[in-house]
């Protein structure tokens, strides 16, 4: 047993200091970004925020609309094979990851639908990236989709960063425990604070020529700023884009005036009880549930959320003098904030 007694952070422990600035308007910055991609060897454009592949939020109305804002989505991996390769044949899938896992049932489907087309953007995703079974099954990915933009995770440190990296993920996701509707940490006592993730797991995925997404914990504009400020080069959310039309979440109605109008939306972690009824039949008895169920205030379309999620960043870009986003981690200073951090450091 040891300690790290270095302090490790989470968004809400942290403000970004504002700098003068040359910039007169928001509509001065540019978020989108051309990242480069070390094995795929091919550049993606476009505004680097990712829809989680959570069955509510990974759907295929998700990517249609992100698509028009440049951004992306991870598509939930239960879709029938006939819908995905109808969707993979459209244009509207040019932004979008198709999701597996490490069962065989993932395995084949993979293998039916990329005998019909061509899958562009892989994302590997297992809720421990730190097993060798999984390093080993980017190494095999990689080998078998040269020319793929391969995202795999999830991992909170640099070493098992440059190991995912190195083993042919073009993008590393980071993150253990931050999610909304996940409780690994409280079941497991595992986990990492997300800020610091994010900063130590681009510090190593950058020096490979690797890119990371920070996945989850994100629950205002905000905290999207802090994330690119932090080295992000993408950032995935669930909790931030439920409750919308695109979501294929059950709709929970009331009675108003005589009539029926949304109000909430059920929303659950991949690992709750809710999914896992739904996909495996219940909870086996070697695990325990690891996400839970919540109902979100339903907000219509995505549209209005996405419009305030990219005006938030373009504002924190106007706030430092980032002309793009490529430029925000230079100029993004982290002030920390809060009695509880002033005590760790020995202020008064």
């Amino acid at each position: 047993m040891r300690i790290e007694n270095d302090p490790k952070l989470d968004f809400k422990d942290v403000l970004i200091r504002p700098k003068r600035s040359t910039l007169a308007s928001r509509s001065n910055v540019m978020i989108e970004r051309a990242i480069p991609f070390r094995h795929a060897r091919r550049t993606w454009t476009g505004f680097p925020l990712i829809a989680a592949n959570m069955d509510v939020t990974g759907t295929i109305p998700m990517a249609r609309a992100l698509r028009k804002h440049g951004a992306m989505v991870a598509l939930h991996k239960h879709y029938p094979t006939e819908v995905l390769v109808d969707f993979f044949r459209t244009a509207e899938s040019a932004n979008t990851f198709y999701t597996i896992g490490t069962n065989e049932a993932d395995q084949e489907k993979f293998k039916a639908v990329k005998a019909e087309v061509t899958i562009p953007m892989i994302c590997l995703d297992v809720a421990n990236g730190y097993t060798e079974s999984f390093v080993d099954m980017v190494k095999r990915v990689r080998d078998e989709n040269p020319d793929a933009i391969i995202m795999a995770g999830n991992v909170v440190t640099g070493d098992m960063t440059e190991a995912l990296v190195l083993g042919g993920a073009d993008i590393v996701k980071v993150g253990i425990g931050p999610g909304s509707v996940c409780t690994t940490r409280k079941m497991t006592g595992v986990g990492y604070p997300q800020l610091s993730a994010i900063i130590e797991c681009a510090d190593a995925a950058h020096g490979l020529k690797g890119q990371v997404c920070g996945d989850g914990g994100l629950t205002v504009p905000g905290d999207v700023a802090k994330a690119y400020g932090a080295g992000a080069d993408f950032v995935m959310m669930g909790g931030m884009l439920s409750g919308h039309d695109e979501c294929e979440g059950e709709i929970i109605y009331e009675e108003r005036n005589g009539k029926s109008v949304p109000v909430q939306m059920v929303f659950y972690g991949m690992s709750s009880d809710t999914a896992m009824k739904k996909y495996a039949g219940g909870v086996a008895k070697y695990r325990a549930s690891e996400g839970k169920t919540v109902e979100v205030p339903y907000r219509g379309p995505v549209e209005g959320t996405m419009l305030e999620i990219m005006g938030g960043v373009r504002s924190m870009m106007t706030y430092i003098g980032a002309v793009s986003l490529k430029e925000v981690p230079k100029r993004t200073t982290f002030i920390m904030v809060g009695a509880q951090l002033n005590t760790v450091f020995g202020q008064s």
